[in-house]
């Protein structure tokens, strides 16, 4: 809380807080960071897994299987989040599901099935990417800002 909404909080206000603040159970980080760990750790094992069956049985090279190995992930998270199971798994290990690709196509689904009463374009389409908006101008503007520093590196030239 800023100090200056601190400032104008009365006496009893602040006794409250300090009181809300000691009943308030800790948060157990070390377990989180290990199941964070873990989940992530499965995850991204599957997908070495999937990966793996595409360059064995697909005929892919090593480079080319990664695009089909995310598309996998992203159908397999967009199915569980469908049928309920993925807000579980994501409740018990935390950022392990959040932070790979699987997180953000998570968030993309909830957000289309809970907004599919409102319609296809209002609804579905538009709260996608109202979440989606976000993480796409940060890529883009992000790559953009990575080709500027090659294309100066390699004017100056290189490194």
């Amino acid at each position: 809380m800023p100090s200056q909404k601190k400032k104008k909080l009365t006496t009893a206000q602040q006794q409250y807080q300090k009181l809300a603040k000691a009943k308030e159970p800790k948060r157990p980080f070390l377990l989180n960071m290990i199941r964070a760990f873990i989940a992530g750790g499965i995850i991204c094992t599957i997908g070495q897994a999937i990966q793996w069956l595409f360059i064995t049985y697909g005929k892919f090279s090593e480079e080319n299987a990664g695009n089909p190995t995310v598309a996998v992930l992203i159908m397999i998270s967009v199915l569980l989040t469908g049928f309920g199971i993925f807000d579980h798994l994501a409740q018990w290990s935390g950022a392990g599901t959040a932070v790979p690709i699987t997180g953000f196509a998570n968030s993309m689904a909830s957000a289309a099935i809970e907004h599919r009463s409102e319609g296809f374009v209002l609804g579905v389409g538009a709260k996608m990417f109202k979440l989606a908006g976000s993480v796409i101008v940060y890529g883009v503007f992000s790559a953009f800002v990575i080709v500027l520093i090659k294309i100066l590196i390699k004017a100056l030239g290189g490194i």
